[in-house]
């Protein structure tokens, strides 16, 4: 059996990716598959944490552009961020594999608190950890959340789950010319606005040296391809030269 290239990594879904063909909602079908994925790196041996979004339920920006308080949308974007994450820890556990959700915003009752110690302890011991909540802070996005709790757990790699099989030029589902990167750096990313994570997510991981894979949700399998380090998607990294 092949070694796995990482030995802990941090996997960024978005909530759009757990809606399915529905395209909103949570699909019991995509969740299951995930969690056999998920599984299987877990069972490889890799280090294992996720951070889930919830667009699929509720997008803070969209409730803001509507009339409603920032703050307030940005608040419910967090517990619909929650609502997925307890998707996916019933779906993994009812695979045989031990899991955590902890939450940037306490709710003791369906979830720990995060605390980095706590959620390092639970990776050391074999467990998946989900973190859910954001950061716990309006006008934050899952992606800053994803890269800041990767670099506090010490992940090697953020692995970003997205609709399109990386990065392109331009957007490949309205531009069929579009020319998808292999490799980039994080200020190509942010000198050209690719918009593959907002500039807060990019430059934490650039300050904290942490590469990003990007790569398409569309074959699940992809998440235990990039998690084992087969070459897919697009790699950001400080240096392409």
């Amino acid at each position: 059996m092949e070694r796995p290239k990482y030995s802990r990594v941090i996997l960024k879904l978005s909530g759009e990716a757990l809606a399915g063909e529905l395209g909103y909602g949570i699909s019991s079908e995509v969740i299951a598959a995930v969690a056999e994925q998920l599984v299987e790196i877990r069972r490889r041996g890799v280090e294992l944490a996720v951070v889930v979004g919830g667009g699929n339920i509720w997008r803070g920006a969209v409730g803001s552009a509507k009339g409603m308080d920032r703050a307030t949308a940005d608040y419910m974007g967090m517990l619909a961020t929650v609502l997925n994450a307890l998707a996916l820890q019933d779906a993994i556990e009812k695979l045989g594999v031990s899991t955590r959700v902890q939450t940037a915003i306490e709710m003791r009752e369906v979830a720990e608190p995060y605390i980095r110690r706590k959620a390092i302890t639970h990776l050391e011991k074999g467990y998946i950890v989900i973190f859910a909540a954001g950061t716990g802070n309006p006008y934050f996005s899952t992606d800053t959340t994803a890269a800041l709790r990767g670099a506090e757990i010490g992940a090697e790699i953020i692995l970003k789950a997205t609709q399109v099989d990386g990065v392109y030029d331009s957007d490949p589902r309205k531009n069929p010319d579009a020319i998808r990167y292999t490799e980039l750096s994080y200020i190509d990313v942010l000198q050209q606005n690719l918009g593959i994570m907002d500039a807060t997510a990019t430059s934490l991981s650039m300050v904290n040296n942490i590469p990003i894979l990007v790569f398409s949700l569309e074959d699940v399998n992809n998440i235990s391809r990039a998690a084992l380090g087969e070459d897919i998607g697009t790699y950001v990294r400080r240096d392409t030269k």
